[in-house]
């Protein structure tokens, strides 16, 4: 009889103490904010938004072609213009429905909470950034390149050897800046600027005698703004995995899964693609240097 009640009152204590490990257990961390993506979770028009009833999209100034046009962000016209609207459009937010905001491209990665959805200017996914936001899947595989006046030294290369001596040039935090450090490894620091504006404006002036961009935009700027530069070449892949842009979220929002799978989708029924080859059709073919 004892013996029956002593079991009892082990079991109940080890209840208890199983319940008060339970309740002291640390919850599994989750950084974004964010739940997987269901279809009740990513209603149509009636997501968690900074605005009601509004998509608030990021990007910098000027919006630079070919990504989007006319330094208008709003028309629709370049890829991510056009990438931002077709998002909207899976989230249920026609074009009437999204807000533009200006937002300076180290700002969108930067720490901090954000006056957007998501931003959309051309921002790498990467380790390090990921520390401070959030990112959606990719929606474009990309390349860095490098563009020099026709009559440097530069224009000549055709290996990553080949650049070691030149004075070279990129935008601040961009990974075109990490593929000059990273992988060419020139003899002389690079200059570094605060917008390709400048960097474009010092290879038009010799300052520099070469300046890296991604793909796209070294295409753009040799056809519309430097015309007596070339792409010289775009870097290989030399990692396996292709560096790509994605759609910037607040590290905390709970857009990240919906943002995600409207990406995927666009991926997947070919929209991507489409776009690309509408707007970015130049960027198809570069010699590669090795």
């Amino acid at each position: 009889m004892h013996s029956v009640h002593r079991a009892a009152r082990l079991a109940v204590c080890s209840a208890l103490l199983l319940t008060a490990v339970a309740a002291c257990a640390p919850e599994p961390d989750n950084k974004t904010g964010d739940t997987p993506a269901t279809a009740a979770s990513c209603a149509s028009g009636k997501l968690a938004t900074v605005a009601s009833g509004k998509l608030t999209v990021g990007t910098d100034k000027p919006a630079y072609a070919p990504w989007f046009e006319d330094d208008d962000p709003s028309n629709g016209k370049g890829f991510e213009s056009a990438v931002a609207y077709a998002v909207a459009d899976r989230l249920g937010y026609p074009k009437g429905q999204v807000v533009w905001r200006t937002v300076p491209f180290n700002s969108s990665f930067a720490p901090g909470a954000k006056k957007f959805d998501f931003d959309i200017n051309q921002v790498s996914i990467s380790n390090e950034r990921e520390k401070a936001v959030a990112f959606s899947s990719g929606y474009y595989d990309v390349r860095q390149a490098v563009v020099a006046l026709k009559s440097s030294e530069a224009a000549g290369a055709r290996t990553v050897a080949d650049l070691k001596g030149a004075k070279l040039g990129a935008q601040v935090g961009t990974t075109s800046l990490d593929y000059i450090n990273d992988v060419v490894k020139p003899s002389e620091k690079p200059a570094v600027y605060q917008k390709n504006d400048f960097a474009k404006s010092a290879l038009k002036n010799g300052q520099v005698d070469a300046i890296v961009v991604d793909l796209p935009t070294a295409f753009y700027i040799t056809g519309a703004e430097v015309t007596d530069a070339k792409v010289v070449g775009q870097f290989e892949n030399g990692t396996g995995t292709p560096e790509q842009f994605g759609l910037v979220l607040d590290q905390q929002s709970t857009l990240t899964s919906c943002v995600t799978r409207a990406v995927d989708a666009l991926r997947k029924d070919g929209t991507l693609a489409d776009l690309e080859k509408k707007w970015l059709s130049e960027a198809v073919d570069a010699p590669v240097l090795k």
